[in-house]
């Protein structure tokens, strides 16, 4: 688990007795081990376990809180907030639940207290540190960010997390040697996470090695086939190398996964025009309205481009 094998560590707790395994530890830690490679729904289900084996446990608490929040719970992130206030106020955890149960609702600077608070009470907690600097992030202060981050490194340089917040701002300021660098320096040490590879191979795009990035994120794939970014990103890469049939295909896989996602028919129709499909593009175009009305002025100006074949297409990857 401490070198980020996940599987390998699920596969030990696994061939554990019932007793012993049946323990609110070996929950979290297999918890951690699904985190810790993106898994987020196997994630939650483990570390509901570890609530029902020792509803008074707070260690690890703070991750399971990471999770829900990448699930959009809010509800169980706010009811495990309240829970672990009446056990324990002086725990660091705690107050990361807080922060995260804050940070969900977009309340990024009530957040970012209650991060510090989880600082104060524990200078050495290092995820509290990597939490409030991506809600810095979220805020764009990346000098604060870039703050946080490097101080999560100050208390453990194989925090993975605290890579990864540092790539993401270099990505945002288009410095994509220097996100390159932190994303691989994240990699070295996990691995196995799709989102690590996802993110390197949206660098990659950027900056325009577009064959070496389609294997990052055919590796992302491979990881984890139900990554929706990776598989969209993909699609991208594909056709902006002219592939524009691999592409539609690999955004009809998509459409599976995410139906209900706006991009991927913004994505579907700017391929079937390049293929001069030009009713099913704008059939596209229209659905993706439909399922983001507040995002439709960029939509509706591929409708109007819609006639115009030699304007060239957006292909910003960001």
């Amino acid at each position: 688990l401490q070198q980020y094998r996940g599987k390998e560590a699920i596969a030990a707790f696994e061939k554990l007795s019932a007793s012993e395994g049946n323990t609110a530890w070996v929950q979290v830690q297999t918890g951690t081990a699904y985190f810790n490679m993106a898994q987020y729904q196997m994630a939650e289900q483990s570390f509901q376990k570890a609530r029902k084996l020792e509803p008074s446990r707070v260690v690890g608490m703070e991750l399971y809180s990471t999770v829900l929040w990448f699930l959009k719970k809010e509800h169980e992130l706010c009811y495990l907030a309240q829970e672990l206030v009446a056990l324990d106020k002086t725990a660091p955890q705690t107050w990361c639940v807080l922060g995260n149960c804050f940070s969900v609702q977009r309340e990024f600077e009530t957040a970012i207290k209650f991060f510090q608070r989880a600082i104060q009470v524990c200078p050495s907690f290092t995820y509290a540190y990597t939490l409030a600097g991506h809600e810095h992030v979220s805020n764009e202060d990346f000098e604060k960010a870039t703050a946080s981050f490097r101080s999560s490194l100050r208390t453990d340089e194989r925090h993975y997390n605290a890579w990864y917040g540092l790539a993401i701002i270099y990505l945002k300021q288009e410095k994509y040697q220097l996100a390159e660098y932190h994303l691989r320096r994240a990699l070295a040490i996990n691995p196995r996470n799709s989102v690590l590879y996802c993110y390197l191979g949206i660098v990659l795009l950027s900056a325009g090695s577009c064959f070496e990035a389609l294997q990052v994120l055919q590796d992302a794939i491979d990881l984890d086939p139900a990554n929706p970014l990776a598989k969209l990103r993909k699609a991208m890469a594909l056709s902006h190398l002219d592939r524009n049939l691999e592409a539609l295909e690999e955004l009809e896989q998509l459409q599976q996964l995410a139906p209900r996602e706006s991009m991927v028919y913004m994505q579907m129709g700017k391929i079937l025009k390049k293929l001069g499909r030009l009713q099913e593009a704008l059939a596209c175009f229209n659905h993706a309205i439909d399922l983001d009305p507040k995002g439709g002025n960029a939509v509706k100006a591929q409708i109007d481009r819609l006639q115009m074949q030699d304007v060239e297409e957006d292909d910003s990857f960001l």
